[in-house]
């Protein structure tokens, strides 16, 4: 399994060692993805054994999320400091240590607390299983590192939901963490054995602390104040007005500091790049359209339509068994087309499937509902490969655990905002429809009047018929606003496209003569 280093750390790695190089990133990489959506169906059953409301359980998913934000923007100066390759197998121990510590918690706090243990030394496995990868591929095959790598990122949200419910519907809610202990050693240790000799350049460089307490200050804010808003009602509260403002004043002196700062926590000079801005930008959009819908989708279908955890979950399979049938085809041929334009068509099947989506009734057949997930399997896989190899396109191998850092940071936190604002939004246009609904109920109505009769000669009674009609009522409301946020949703997707064709074209990979003979490295490898 083990392979010889080769002359020059950034020689392609060949054979076996660059199979199972490739297995141990990409089972990183998924086991990380995993726990940042596994435990949304287990809240209840969490919040229930540790004896705290749903809105306290809410924070394992925040704490995680707002620790794992910080952290990704780190990557770059902390593999500066430590090195890559010692880097990423000691951040995939620690997770599987937190892990570990999540699943015995015997309290809320305790939780939290390993949550947001677990959510930051989770920060540079992304980026760093990125860059890994790049390196282990030639330039010429480096859509199909971005494939493997995509395929994880994508299936694992979709697979959280799947995995967390079926585990808490049979088991004890702790090993949704205990899953990752042996995914964890298992790639930790196929990792060290393949990339130990090919360690990064290491440099002490001095932390920019100003610039990490800043960021801290800012991700921190505005994590919570999306979190807290809709139970406190905005910005009718003072909470959300302070939590609001630090997060600007600290969001706006960060930005300033780190574009004049020598040795930046986060290099955002790399944003003057123009491929790595605008296909940034889009990633960071689009990313935060693709998570919050399959957030609601799977809430309507349980709260609304009748399903349970598991066949919610088992509606959103297609998705991951077209990203993984397609992906391999689209990163082998991405250097033959114009990125762009495989973005491009990403966007306008994922209108289609939302637009699909808008129409939904609470009369919708199983094919009815499962026909634009089918469809948004194909999307998927046009969506990540393109838009990842864009975003890389033209940067300095030295720049790359940067450039990766950030542009996941950006994803991250799109991803965590569009799931706050959707699920939001999803309760505001729910009530407004219920208020429009119900101002047609009143006892002069035939309709109302009629129903009441059909529901008192099954043997109900008046208050009881009237409770059965406003269930009805928001069954009916909270699906019209869905279809609401479905059909927004299709019409960013589509406002994305001029957007991404301000990037440049990408150029072929060089044809430089290689630093390594290939020899020297086929050879360690077998």
């Amino acid at each position: 399994m083990a392979s010889a280093p080769p002359p020059f750390a950034n020689a392609p790695l060949t054979g076996a060692a660059r199979v199972w190089g490739t297995i141990a990133l990409s089972a990183a990489t998924f086991m990380n993805v995993l726990d940042s959506s596994i435990a949304n169906v287990s809240l209840p059953a969490i919040a229930g054994d540790l004896g705290v409301s749903p809105n306290q359980g809410a924070w394992v998913v925040t704490s995680f999320g707002v620790a794992n934000a910080i952290a990704v923007p780190l990557t770059g100066w902390l593999s500066q400091r430590f090195g890559q390759v010692r880097l990423f197998t000691l951040s995939v121990l620690l997770f599987v240590l937190a892990s570990w510590l999540c699943g015995l918690a015997p309290n809320m706090p305790t939780l939290i607390a390993m949550r947001a243990f677990q959510g930051f030394v989770a920060g540079p496995m992304m980026p760093l299983a990125q860059t890994l990868l790049l390196s282990s591929y030639p330039p010429a095959l480096a859509g199909i590192a971005m494939a493997m790598w995509a395929m994880t990122t994508l299936v694992a949200p979709v697979m959280g939901p799947l995995l967390g419910g079926w585990i808490t519907d049979n088991a004890h809610w702790g090993w949704i963490f205990y899953i990752n202990i042996p995914v964890g050693v298992v790639a930790a240790f196929i990792t060290w054995t393949i990339y130990k000799k090919r360690e990064s350049h290491r440099q002490k460089l001095p932390i920019d602390t100003v610039g990490l307490t800043l960021l801290v200050l800012a991700v921190g804010a505005l994590q919570i104040m999306l979190d807290r808003g809709k139970e406190v009602d905005w910005f009718h509260s003072g909470e959300i007005i302070v939590l609001g403002l630090v997060a600007a004043i600290c969001g706006a002196f960060f930005i300033a500091w780190e574009l004049t700062d020598k040795h930046p926590v986060v290099d955002l000079r790399l944003l003057k790049m123009r491929n790595f801005r605008w296909a940034s930008i889009c990633l960071a959009i689009a990313y935060s359209l693709f998570i919050g819908n399959l957030v609601l989708f799977p809430l309507w279908l349980q709260q609304f339509m009748g399903y349970t955890s598991t066949q919610a979950g088992m509606m959103l399979a297609p998705v991951g068994l077209f990203a993984i049938l397609l992906s391999p085809i689209v990163g082998k041929n991405v250097q033959k087309f114009d990125p762009r334009k495989l973005a491009t068509f990403s966007f306008v099947m994922f209108s289609i499937v939302l637009w699909m989506r808008s129409q939904f009734s609470t009369q919708a057949d199983f094919m009815t509902i499962m026909m634009p997930t089918i469809i948004q399997g194909i999307a998927v896989a046009f969506f990540f490969i393109p838009l990842s190899t864009l975003t890389l396109n033209g940067i300095a191998p030295a720049q790359m655990p940067s450039a990766s850092g950030l542009s996941n940071f950006m994803r991250i936190l799109g991803g965590s905002f569009g799931t706050s604002v959707t699920i939001t939004l999803w309760q505001d246009r729910t009530a407004m429809h219920h208020a429009e609904l119900a101002e047609t109920i009143n006892r002069g109505s035939q309709a109302t009047t009629s129903a009441i009769s059909n529901f008192a000669a099954a043997g109900m009674s008046q208050e009881q018929g009237l409770a059965s009609i406003n269930r009805l009522i928001d069954q009916q409301a909270a699906t019209m606003a869905a279809d609401d946020i479905f059909l927004a949703s299709a019409c960013i997707f589509l406002l994305l496209i001029p957007i991404i064709w301000l990037a440049k074209p990408m150029q072929p990979p060089p044809q430089a003569v290689p630093l390594a003979k290939p020899t020297a490295d086929a050879a360690g490898a077998h």
